[in-house]
């Protein structure tokens, strides 16, 4: 039976969802996975990473998500030093306003975290040494707020933590491998969904952006997040319908239309297969925040 870390052991009891956890050196540790997702900074130090049936080196620079339910571990290390940046991504109440413009977000939260074949090293984020310092600098500065837990320190916490996976996503748009090139073209599609999320999909326009036939297009898209082009739009109207449902008392009807659907009875039969519940039922048991 696999080990699953659970919240309750690495967050703090106040709840708050942001917790950093300095590894310096790493030791052994036996093969896991999370509750939560993982932010891993290398800074020092080299050692076999492996996830499932993949595996490939690392050395300071390498900046990786695990997302929680992927299994992995550290293997031959020699003197590995980490920044593990813990974090509970639906209870951070900051939204990422205009980031998922970026597609260095899309690549490095999204994109990278749910790659099937991780074998090739070529297209994760390698960060050079004056980007590795001002990365650094920040998740000390969270280290600090978390640690002193002063009044506001929630506020400042999850602030600094947001300009983290800014500048991060920022850093990976300007990566120069050609892998990392091949994920931005896909992150820049995702981008576009976002943008257009109320609008029908035009296929040969995504497959445009990313420089690829629609054929591969279409078998990059799914094997990198687990859902078509379609399914993936409709999945994040459905979280963003959630939202209004929690955060407003406005009539469903027209939350149905806000998020991007045109017949209130199709949105409601998405809504049930990907939350479980209606609309209304979601409501009742969510309440208004």
């Amino acid at each position: 039976m696999r080990r699953i870390l659970k919240i309750d052991d690495w967050f703090h009891p106040d709840g708050f969802p942001i917790s950093v956890e300095r590894r310096e050196p790493q030791e052994a540790f036996e093969p896991h996975a999370h509750e939560f997702a993982e932010l891993v900074i290398v800074t020092g130090g080299k050692c076999l990473h492996v996830t499932g049936n993949d595996s490939w080196e690392l050395t300071a620079g390498d900046v990786f998500v695990i997302a929680g339910a992927r299994e992995h571990e550290y293997q031959n290390l020699e003197d590995l030093r980490l920044v593990n940046i813990l974090y509970q991504p639906s209870q951070l109440k900051m939204g990422l306003l205009d980031l998922t413009s970026v597609a260095g977000y899309h690549a490095l939260f999204t994109l990278e975290p749910s790659r099937r074949n991780r074998k090739s090293t070529k297209g994760r984020l390698h960060l050079a040494a004056k980007e590795m310092a001002q990365i650094v600098e920040l998740a000390d500065r969270l280290e600090h707020e978390l640690e002193a837990r002063e009044p506001g320190f929630g506020f400042m916490a999850t602030a600094t933590f947001m300009q983290l996976i800014g500048q991060l996503s920022r850093f990976y748009s300007s990566s120069p491998s050609p892998d990392g090139k091949a994920l931005l073209r896909i992150g820049e599609a995702l981008s576009h969904l976002e943008r257009n999320i109320h609008h029908e999909i035009d296929l040969e326009e995504l497959a445009s952006i990313a420089n690829m036939s629609q054929r591969s297009f279409l078998r990059v898209f799914q094997s990198a997040t687990g859902a078509s082009p379609l399914a993936w739009v409709i999945g994040q109207r459905i979280n963003r319908a959630c939202s209004l449902l929690r955060r407003t008392d406005r009539r469903i009807t027209e939350i149905a239309f806000d998020v991007g659907f045109n017949d209130s009875n199709y949105f409601t039969r998405q809504f049930r297969k990907v939350t479980g519940f209606s609309p209304r039922e979601y409501r009742l048991r969510h309440g208004v925040e």
